[in-house]
Formats: C-alpha cells, sequence, structure tokens
C-alpha cells in the first residue's frame, strides 16, 4: 500500500484518516503539532504517543524529508541559497536572505517552469513537475533547522509559477497558517506571479491577506511578449483589469515586478508608458537589475535603474530599486538546480 504523505494533509483530513483507522479524534492534533510546532520528523520520537500508534503511523504515513545537496553563503551579506534533492531525486532551490526586521525565505513551488521568460534561468532545464505542499513546506522547515532561524517573510519567488500550481500552493498556505500549528500571519507572505489572469480573480475571492506581486516587466504588448510568452494568453488589459479586481477586493495593494534590461524595456520612454499604464492604480513597482544568466545576454546597468525609479517618481509612481543580496553565490533562482540536472544527466540520473 502506498503511504500518505503527511505534511501536505490538513489537521481535517489527517483526523479523517485517523477515524477511519479506528483512533481518536485528539491525536489528530497531537501529531500535528509534532509535525508543524515541534518540528520532530520521526514517528518513533512522538513520545506522548503510544508505540502501538506509532506503529502504525509508520504503516500508514510517510514524511518527505528535503536533502541538502549543495549551501552557498555570501560573504558579502550572510544570505545563504540551498539547492535541496527531493525524494525523487529532483531538485528545487531556496534562498534565505536577512534583512534588518528578520529573515526572509524565498521558495519554489515546481521543479523547473513552463512559463518560459526569457530573462529568467528557472526554465531553462525545462519543467518536470509539480512540487506537492510537503515539499514547499520543507524547504522551510528544513531551512530553519539547518540555519537556527525563524522567518518572519516568505516569497513565493522562487523556481515556477505559483498559480500554475494553485491547489497545492493553496494548500501550502493553509497549512503554514494553520493556527493549530506554524500559526505563520499570510500577511507576511508575497505571492509572484507572472500573469495567470484566471487565478488571480480566484485568489482575490479568498481574500487571504498576502501580498500578490505581478512580474510585469514590459509596459506594451509587443514587447512584453516578447520576453513573456504568457503575454499572448493574458495581455497586459487583462492582467491590468485583474490586479484592479485584486486591489478592489482585497483592499491590499500590488507590487508590480520590473526587471531593467539594457536595450529592452529600460528607455525613458519605457518608464514614460509605464507610469501612464499604473497611473491611479494602488501599487508599488519593485525594480529589479536582471541577473546575469550564461545562456542569454542580457544585462542591466546600475545607474539606469536608479535613473528609472527617478523618471517614475516624478511621474507620481512609486518605485523602489530591490536591494541586490547573494550575488557572489548567484542567489538568481534556477542557476543550481539547472547545473545540478545536467550533471545527473551525464552522470545517467546518479546522484552526484
Amino acid at each position: 500500500m502506498e503511504k500518505t504523505d503527511i505534511l501536505s494533509l490538513s489537521l481535517d483530513e489527517l483526523e479523517k484518516i485517523l477515524v477511519e483507522n479506528g483512533e481518536k479524534k485528539f491525536r489528530a492534533k497531537q501529531i500535528f503539532q509534532w509535525l508543524h510546532v515541534r518540528r520532530v520528523f520521526e514517528f518513533d520520537k512522538m513520545t506522548d504517543i503510544s508505540v502501538q500508534l506509532r506503529e502504525r503511523l509508520n504503516g500508514i504515513f510517510c514524511i518527505n524529508r528535503l536533502f541538502v545537496q549543495k549551501r552557498l553563503e555570501s560573504s558579502i551579506d550572510n544570505t545563504v541559497k540551498y539547492l535541496y534533492r527531493l525524494s525523487d531525486g529532483n531538485f528545487v532551490e531556496t534562498v534565505l536572505m536577512k534583512y534588518s526586521y528578520g529573515y526572509s525565505i524565498c521558495v519554489s513551488t515546481q521543479v523547473g517552469c513552463k512559463m518560459g521568460c526569457k530573462f529568467c534561468a528557472s526554465a531553462i532545464a525545462g519543467f518536470v513537475r509539480n512540487l506537492s505542499p510537503s515539499e514547499i513546506l520543507m524547504q522551510i522547515y528544513e531551512t530553519e533547522k539547518n540555519t537556527d532561524v525563524r522567518v518572519s517573510g516568505v516569497v513565493m519567488m522562487g523556481i515556477g509559477e505559483p498559480l500554475d500550481n494553485y491547489d497545492n500552493v493553496l494548500k501550502f498556505l493553509g497549512l503554514i497558517s494553520d493556527i493549530n500549528g506554524n500559526n505563520f500571519s499570510l500577511r507576511h507572505v508575497s505571492l509572484s506571479t507572472c500573469g495567470i489572469v484566471p487565478r488571480i480573480y480566484d485568489l482575490a475571492a479568498l481574500k487571504l491577506g498576502l501580498t500578490l506581486s505581478v512580474s510585469l516587466h514590459c509596459a506594451d504588448d509587443s514587447g512584453r511578449s516578447e520576453i513573456m510568452p504568457v503575454n499572448r494568453t493574458y495581455n497586459i488589459e487583462k492582467l491590468l483589469e485583474a490586479c484592479k479586481f485584486y486591489i478592489d477586493k482585497t483592499g491590499r495593494r500590488v507590487t508590480f515586478e520590473y526587471a531593467v534590461i539594457d536595450n529592452v524595456n529600460s528607455s525613458d520612454k519605457d518608464a514614460d508608458r509605464l507610469a501612464v499604464l499604473l497611473r491611479g492604480m494602488n501599487c508599488h513597482v519593485n525594480l529589479i537589475p536582471v541577473n546575469k544568466i550564461r545562456e542569454r545576454n542580457y544585462r542591466t546597468a546600475r545607474a539606469g535603474v536608479a535613473e528609472f525609479a527617478k523618471r517614475l517618481g516624478r511621474r507620481g509612481i512609486n518605485a523602489t530599486v530591490r536591494r541586490t543580496l547573494g550575488s557572489d553565490i548567484e542567489a538568481a533562482c534556477g542557476q543550481l538546480r539547472r547545473d545540478a540536472a545536467e550533471k545527473s544527466n551525464m552522470n545517467g540520473g546518479a546522484d552526484f
């Protein structure tokens, strides 16, 4: 019999399975708290549960751990990047970032990505599969355990498109915010999307309180479609309509991510078009110096990003330049996973 991934179960789901197996309902809360509060991932160490029940749990459930394949720590700003190996041998990346207010963690939601944005390394090694709720969650738990810190912010901006893995992402959000478990406030979660419009409407209806970050990166359809294929399905007009709906429905400001790329979207005219496009919206623009990846020739002049921000500001658009973290350890998502996948293929799929 295939075992059930217990870390992907809500408390209600766990209660149902235990009752169906002849156990008392209250045992589910005990086990749930061992997993999500005490962070104990071996049933044999759950000491207030009988030996008999622990044996039954081992027969019914599995606890899918992540394994640190590589850990890189920046000598510049204490950013830590993990390459995690999953139970099936695939890899994902997670980045822990230190700020004045605490630690923020950037998690992946898929192995690879289907979206094909040209400036991003995540899609280069190809899409393999969605991550389960537990695989998203364990990026946080394993990183906190490895570094002995507790994160105060979660950014869903790693490998993959969160809204393309919608059901598992929602399950993850429910698990991390459960008051009987981790009890993490979703107001400290930022979800980044390239613009899966129908899912933005779905997310708005739930009023979860999280921050929606939208990868815009160009202010006209022809330019955006060139670097972001998703725009050919959901153009800028449709995307902004969905964002305005999200703002109206949730009362939350939307963040627009804009990677400033030399000779692509960095001119004064680009800044002017962006200002016109976003005028009057309750939004913030996060300008990003593009990360260098060897398969692409995209570059960003740092001074050009600052000037771009000033030009937007003079036109009434609130914009900041994202602080670059972990530049000495390739903290841009996708690069470690791509290299690991290539090496694994060269070795016939063997671990290295």
